[in-house]
């Protein structure tokens, strides 16, 4: 069984629509109609009020959608060219196998801007997650992930626009939970965060094992007393916006 097909039950209960990212992502494509959400899981941050085609290749994701989804791969768009007003990828990039590949097949098969949700690896370290227990998805992350910069470069060029995130982010990507500990030591939310489900099972157990004793000694808050009252924060995620020319 794949990463994605046992992991699809999690990212449908966990990984729901953050509406200020939603709303970001929506202000980007403009006043496109017609959309294809590449890579698209099950399905949060597809505008209601435009038309939807999304395109996921993992069939048990599919199947945790409430609307229905074109089976194929990034990499390979069943579309031809200019199908779409507008394109977008959201948390996905990492997935694919040629992400360059799906970057063509994106600006290929949308007309207008090409939207995608991604994460800067040279970040890693600014999640105190990654740099206090488990450095060790520093190096997950850092082979799967382009840089902002150069997937705006492989889409054509436009602008990257950072994307901060809230204290109570709704969608349990790996950075939503800074403000709120416990949640990484839910096994579920483990499993809709694609970076710690591949770890090591014993690499996690003891990285999440050190995080529980200090979260119940006193010592993550009293180190991280400057979180309290932030309610946003900037971990890296980048909002890639591509236009034609």
């Amino acid at each position: 069984m794949s990463l994605y097909a046992r992991t699809a039950a999690a990212y449908a209960g966990y990984r729901a629509e953050e509406p200020r990212i939603a709303a970001a992502i929506h202000a980007a494509l403009e006043d496109a109609r017609s959309v294809v959400n590449v890579g698209a899981g099950t399905g949060a941050y597809e505008p209601r009020d435009r038309a939807v085609t999304a395109v996921e290749p993992e069939p048990a994701m599919i199947a945790a959608r409430a609307t229905p989804a074109v089976q194929a791969s990034a990499e390979a768009l069943p579309f031809a060219d200019g199908s779409f007003d507008a394109a977008m990828a959201v948390l996905t990039v990492h997935h694919w196998t040629d992400w360059r590949a799906g970057a063509a097949e994106l600006r290929r098969v949308a007309r207008g801007p090409a939207v995608v949700l991604t994460w800067d690896p040279a970040w890693a370290r600014a999640l105190w997650l990654v740099d206090e227990y488990l450095p060790e998805l520093a190096e997950v992350d850092a082979h799967r992930f382009p840089t902002p910069e150069q997937l705006l470069d492989a889409l054509g060029g436009g602008e990257l626009r950072t994307v901060p995130i809230s204290h109570d982010c709704r969608d349990g990507f790996l950075g939503a939970y800074w403000r709120r500990p416990e949640a990484y030591l839910d096994p579920e939310a483990q499993q809709a965060i694609s970076a710690l489900a591949m770890l090591d099972p014993a690499v996690r157990e003891r990285g999440l094992s050190e995080m529980a004793r200090d979260l119940e000694s006193g010592a993550w808050a009293a180190r991280h007393a400057d979180l309290v009252n932030r309610t946003e924060l900037d971990l890296g995620y980048r909002l890639v916006v591509a236009r034609h020319n």
